[in-house]
Formats: C-alpha cells, structure tokens, sequence
C-alpha cells in the first residue's frame, strides 16, 4: 500500500508477520516436506531412492488402508448426525428460556470438551471394564454377562465417548447462531398465532443453517482424523480388537514409529488430507446452494 504516492506501507505486514512465519513454519512446510518424502522409500540395501508414484499405487492396492477408511467413513455417517442432533437439540433448549439451571446446564455439557481426549478415554475405558469396571458391576448385580468393548460393538463405544467430548463444543456453535435472533421476532410471531414448533421450524431452524455447515465440516475432519480414542483402548480391549490398521491414522502413525516406513506413511497421509477436503468441499458446497435457495 502506497502512502501520498511515493512510497510503501509495511505496517500491516508487520502485524502479519508473526503469523505468517508460524503459519509457513508449522503448516505449509510440513505439508511440502511430506509431499516431497512421498515420493521416495528407504530401503535397506541402496538407501533413500526416488521412487516416483509407487507408494501411491501400493495404497491404492492396499486392504488394510481401506479397511481404516471404511471404518471412519462408517463412524462419520452414524456418529456425526447423532452428536450434531444432541447439540442442536440442547441449543434449542436453552434459547427457549424455559430451562432451569441454564448456566449450569450451559457449563456442564461444555466441560466434556475441556477434558483432554486422553483423560476421557481413560476414564471411558475404566467405566467400560467388564470385569472392574462400572459394566462390571452392572454384571455382576444382574448377572448378566455385557461387554461393551467386544469387537462388534467397540466402534460405537468409541462414538458414544467422542460423542461426550464433542457434543457441547458444537451446542455453543449453535447456541451462538441462535443468539444473534431478535426475540421480538419471537414475539410477533407469537402474537400471529404461531406455535411454539412453528416458532422452530420457520425461524430457528433456518438460522441454524450456516452453523450447521460448519459443524458438519469439522466434525467430518474429526471423525477422519481418529487416533486418540482407539489408541488408548487399544491396551484396554482384549483380544486384538483394535487393530494397527484400525484407523487410517493410527495406520500411518504405526507405520512410521514402529514400522519405519515413513514415507509410505507420509502418502498415506496426504491422501487422507484429499479425501477430507473433498468432502468437506462438497459439504460446503452443497451449504451454499441450499443458502442460495
């Protein structure tokens, strides 16, 4: 930016300066630097070589890459609609001004969120335990013979914890889109005759619209980004029900630290990241049109 003409204005660059070195230090080189090691394979006889596409093709061959994704893709199709339903839910019922103990409600189904994920598995995991455990004891009062942690049933044990830690995180997004609504909006569709499921249906809801998106899109990052959880389960589920596999990022985490492959791993990555953004591209997207309408 030019001042009286003659010369440049660096002011605004500065303040963005700090950001920027951040930004270019801790993403963007990282993401080259990761593109770049995909192309090559360490090898035990001749080193580091260039080997073009050939991880790329070896993924895309790979049974245990799209068992992971499969999984997630199922995770996110069941877990995110459920979660987001709740939050959306709870913030519709505090807008309402009906709910006693709205600041306390309003804390406590955002402290999941502040728990880190590490602390919640851990918790969840000793809560799960069949034998030790708040299902064991269900077990024994009833003599019933419940495992939550069993193979068939442990993705969505995992969904009901992420569900826990996520669903008062996406509550305030919404209850924040719900607070920029007039009340007298409120009021004088009130007065016109409208109910109160009117009142949601025709203003609150379409309000929730762009947050919604949002949400969605996050969540689905998330969802794809599963380590955590079934990271910390995995020593606390019997059997070898949590794969290395088990996860396209517990897939790549364990094939660079214990099975040095980090360059296959730093492919798979990558192409994790295309999957993700395309379809978070194609939500938003689809957001835009249906705001458009």
């Amino acid at each position: 930016m030019k001042m009286g003409g003659s010369s440049w204005d660096w002011r605004g660059w500065k303040f963005m300066l700090p950001f920027a070195l951040v930004f270019v230090f801790v993403f963007i080189v990282p993401i080259i630097y990761a593109i770049w090691i995909s192309f090559y394979q360490t090898r035990m006889i001749g080193g580091t070589v260039f080997v073009g596409l050939a991880n790329y093709v070896r993924l895309i061959q790979d049974a245990q890459f799209w068992s992971s994704v499969r999984r997630v893709a199922l995770f996110t199709m069941v877990q995110v609609p459920i979660m987001l339903f709740l939050s959306a839910a709870m913030a519709l019922a505090l807008d309402s001004m009906k709910l006693h103990g709205s600041r306390f409600f309003r804390i406590s189904t955002f402290l999941p969120y502040a728990v880190p994920a590490v602390v919640s598995t851990l918790i969840w995991g000793f809560v799960y335990g069949a034998k030790y455990g708040l299902v064991g004891s269900i077990n024994d009062f009833f003599g019933t013979s419940l495992d939550v942690l069993a193979p068939s049933v442990l993705l969505a044990a995992i969904g009901n914890i992420v569900t826990w830690e996520f669903t008062g995180y996406n509550m305030l997004i919404f209850y924040s889109s719900l607070s920029t609504i007039p009340h007298s909006l409120y009021e004088a569709a009130s007065i016109d005759g409208a109910s109160e499921w009117q009142i949601v249906r025709r203003i609150k809801l379409p309000e929730l619209r762009g947050s919604l998106a949002i949400t969605v899109i996050f969540s689905i990052i998330g969802s794809f980004q599963l380590f955590n959880e079934p990271s910390i389960l995995q020593n606390m589920v019997p059997g070898n029900a949590v794969t290395t596999y088990y996860t396209p990022n517990m897939y790549a985490y364990n094939l660079s630290f214990s099975g040095n492959q980090s360059n296959y791993a730093a492919a798979l990555a990558i192409v994790m990241a295309i999957i993700t953004m395309g379809i978070a591209y194609a939500v938003q997207l689809r957001s835009m049109r249906e705001q458009m309408k």
